[in-house]
């Protein structure tokens, strides 16, 4: 039993990874599945496709890699966080589609929030800010919306969860209604500074607390798995950008890495200090392990990947996410094209559910090439105002100094680059790309005696390329003011 078979279920597709007792990738599935965007500003999941994609992107990595259950020490699981699933507890039914993170629908419910004085006291709480980004006001909409749903719940018939909680419950065959903390912390129900859901809020939002899961350790015990020819014990869960923060072995206070997928995400770990953000940070669990909580600053982007995405099958100037870069090498450098993918409102530091996406600098000679370049540019920005951000509300030493990235978007040299430059800090690139699936294959592969412990698991951390600032102080002072224009611009529409 000496393989450990990671979940990867995210925004626009299911993996399952399987490692083996080295921590070496021997298999890995994945399946894209629909988005839907039934107005504008929603988004949304089929719960059918997410479970669906799960299982047999598990079933074929097990088959490539000709394993059998009794081969697979554990699982862990790591997930899309914030998106909202509400299903039946009789039949595993979703009630509604699932509502996913980067939905703006509960806007105008965050602003009667607002305007009733509760903002304060639930971001003391949660370390999370009044946004549609988070669950808690998506999971009343939906009891608002679907009849007889918030009866039910109150009966414990109607359950709620993160991706994590309603894939356990699946794995599980309905005996396992649980969560780990650092999703439970993305809810906007769990007083992170208790460790506990908060009946304060819940009572506010109109939320049952007999629908909510059991919160455990992120390296908890959450069953065992019977579906896949033999039983499986599941001993890792974690938000994908906790997860990668793990991967990443960013376990000391003032290191740093940044996610690049479909959006982007950059968390700090701040250790035992939960820290206050004066920017429009978020304060978050990084992990929890044998119950002790490490915190983290983080700041959340929404559009990254999905930049490229739009690209693609928006514009459709290009056919594949890989051309973009050798688009941006020969884009006219005399061109000042910025691209503002405020598709679905903006993230931090501004939190403007409203703005929407913009281009500034357009002339007649624009083309794809200006435009890919700008799409690429847009995450370097983007990234520079989070780390501004945490640069003013944390005093740790050299924070920014270097800055370690993963996530599909890193394979880009060219983005890396440009990331390095508009932040004057290095830009490391670890061997392992994969580290959201890395990190909760170690969770639960620690968990089980497979892997080394924390210590030993940080010493495995290999960089790959490391990317040098290739500019001045007044080339990126002049480049980033442009991009603060083009937000002020943006904002003002």
């Amino acid at each position: 039993m000496s393989y450990v078979m990671a979940i990867d279920q995210g925004t626009t597709s299911s993996r399952s990874i399987l490692f083996d007792g080295k921590l070496k990738i021997v298999a890995t599935a994945q399946q894209e599945f629909q988005q839907h965007f039934p107005k504008s500003g929603w988004v949304e999941h089929e719960v059918a496709d997410l479970w669906r994609t799960t299982c047999e992107t598990f079933k074929e990595a097990m088959q490539k890699a000709d394993v059998t259950a009794g081969d697979i020490a554990a699982i862990g699981i790591t997930n899309q966080r914030e998106t909202t699933v509400l299903w039946d507890a009789e039949t595993g039914e979703a009630i509604h589609r699932a509502i996913v993170w980067q939905d703006r629908r509960t806007a105008a419910i965050c602003e009667q929030l607002q305007a009733a004085g509760h903002a304060d006291m639930v971001t003391h709480k949660t370390g999370l800010l009044l946004d549609p980004y988070f669950s808690g006001t998506k999971v009343k909409w939906i009891l608002d919306h679907v009849d007889g749903a918030r009866e039910k719940a109150r009966d414990g018939k109607i359950l709620f969860g993160t991706v994590d909680s309603f894939l356990i419950w699946k794995l599980t065959e309905g005996r396992v209604h649980a969560t780990d903390a650092t999703n439970a912390a993305r809810t906007l129900l769990y007083n992170i500074r208790k460790g506990a859901w908060d009946k304060e809020i819940c009572e506010i939002l109109g939320i049952p607390m007999a629908m909510l899961p059991e919160v455990r350790d992120s390296d908890g015990e959450f069953g065992e798995t019977q579906l896949f020819g033999g039983a499986i014990p599941i001993r890792g869960v974690a938000g994908d950008q906790q997860a990668a923060t793990v991967g990443q072995a960013c376990f000391q206070p003032g290191m740093m890495k940044s996610t690049y997928g479909t959006g982007c995400f950059a968390l700090l770990n701040t250790g035992e200090t939960l820290v206050e953000s004066q920017n429009r940070l978020l304060g978050t669990i990084a992990y929890q392990f044998g119950g002790k909580v490490t915190y983290a600053l983080e700041g959340s982007i929404f559009i990254a990947g999905a930049a490229v995405q739009w690209l693609r099958d928006g514009l459709q100037i290009i056919e594949t996410a890989s051309q973009t870069q050798a688009l941006a090498e020969t884009a006219d450098p005399g061109q000042d094209v910025i691209l503002v993918p405020a598709f679905t409102g903006l993230g931090a530091p501004y939190w403007n559910a409203e703005a929407r996406g913009a281009v500034f600098g357009l002339s007649r000679n624009t083309g794809p090439a200006e435009m890919a370049r700008a799409a690429l540019q847009s995450v370097g920005f983007q990234t520079c105002d989070l780390v501004e951000a945490m640069r003013a509300d944390w005093d740790g030493e050299d924070l920014g100094a270097v800055l370690r990235v993963d996530g599909g978007m890193t394979g880009s040299d060219w983005t890396m680059q440009f990331l390095a430059d508009i932040l004057g800090a290095q830009v490391d690139r670890p061997t392992i790309l994969e580290t959201t699936a890395l990190g909760v294959a170690w969770i639960a592969g620690a968990k089980s005696g497979v892997y080394p412990d924390q210590e030993g698991f940080a010493k495995t951390w290999a960089l790959e390329r490391r990317f040098e600032p290739g500019h001045d102080q007044a080339w990126r002072n002049e480049r980033y003011a442009a991009w603060k224009r083009a937000i002020k611009g943006t904002l003002a529409f």
